[in-house]
């Protein structure tokens, strides 16, 4: 498949100051990430929390700037683009956040938040952006009467879906969703994700999804990037990795997945110690200091990524030997 994303050795390291006499170091949120996004398809970032996904979502629309790596869209490199040269590309690409109320303006009728894309990259005039953002609220499945209401009048499914709204106003076609239904109700999160494969269906959308909840991540990716402080453990198609994780890191976070079924009954897998600071990661592989299946080459040397067949890419020297 034709690829829309391809993001390579793509690395953010945030400068800070430690100790009592200030001394510089950088916290290394994202450490050399290799990823592609084929058109049309559902590639999830899976991980703890801090583990570089957020951080990598916006170093690929570029939220953030890199420091290294490169991020090609659509055939284009768009790692050292100008600023006003990167205005136009927005359009294509679009983001829908964690929280829908600190994302969304108070201040702004919905009307105003989910018509602002339109101002900015359309020549629409006011009364076709008007009824385009009627027919948007229809689409995401709110009254058109909601359009001169305020976010705080809607319940967080609603103004989910307001976010949503905004992100496919222009007709983007990647968009990076960043935890859109972790502050979300159980029973509001399977009637976003819906919404969210329904819009993909019916207009042609790629998404980048962020989660950290793998139930979340089985119902809607194709892809599945696991990440574990900063980099790429095991990249798998979602069959794939469900039925066969390889990488120690997926092999406890799928453990710690309930089953519906009580009558069955999974191992689960208990990791030892806290996530390692990214200001100063683990020598050899980055996650040695938990795993309960380390060697001693694991403490010296970082595993490479390895093919282990159809795209089943595991960074493991239990793979590696």
């Amino acid at each position: 498949m034709e690829k829309l994303v391809e993001v390579i050795d793509i690395k953010k390291h945030f400068p800070v100051r430690s100790g009592l006499l200030g001394k510089k170091q950088s916290v290394k949120a994202v450490d050399g990430v290799n990823f592609h996004i084929a058109k049309g398809e559902v590639l999830s970032l899976v991980g703890e929390s801090g583990c570089g996904k957020s951080t990598t979502g916006r170093l690929v629309v570029r939220l953030l700037p890199l420091t290294g790596g490169r991020v090609i869209f659509d055939g284009a490199d768009i790692t050292d683009i100008s600023e006003p040269n990167m205005r136009p590309k927005r359009k294509d690409m679009q983001m829908i956040f964690q929280d829908p109320y600190s994302s969304l303006n108070p201040r702004m009728k919905v009307k105003r938040l989910v018509s602002e894309p339109l101002l900015v990259h359309t020549d629409m005039d006011e009364a076709a952006r008007h009824k385009r953002v009627e027919e948007l609220l229809e689409v995401v499945g709110l009254p058109r009467g909601s359009i001169n209401k305020y976010p705080h009048e809607f319940s967080g499914g609603q103004r989910q879906r307001i976010g949503i709204a905004r992100a496919i106003s222009v007709n983007p076609k990647l968009i990076v969703a960043d935890e859109p239904v972790s502050a979300l109700d159980v029973s509001v999160q399977s009637q976003v994700l819906n919404l969210l494969q329904d819009l993909q269906k019916d207009l042609g959308l790629t998404y980048l999804f962020i989660s950290h909840n793998l139930s979340v991540v089985e119902h809607i990716s194709d892809r599945i990037c696991v990440m574990y402080l900063g980099k790429i453990a095991e990249v798998a198609t979602r069959d794939q990795l469900y039925e066969n994780p390889m990488h120690p890191y997926t092999k406890a976070l799928l453990s710690a997945v309930p089953i519906p079924d009580p009558s069955k009954k999974r191992r689960r897998i208990i990791l030892k110690g806290d996530i390692p600071s990214p200001v100063n990661p683990p020598a050899g592989c980055n996650f040695h200091t938990r795993c309960h299946e380390c060697m001693d080459v694991c403490k010296h040397e970082p595993p490479q990524p390895k093919d282990v067949g159809n795209g089943h890419i595991v960074a493991c020297h239990h793979h590696l030997c």
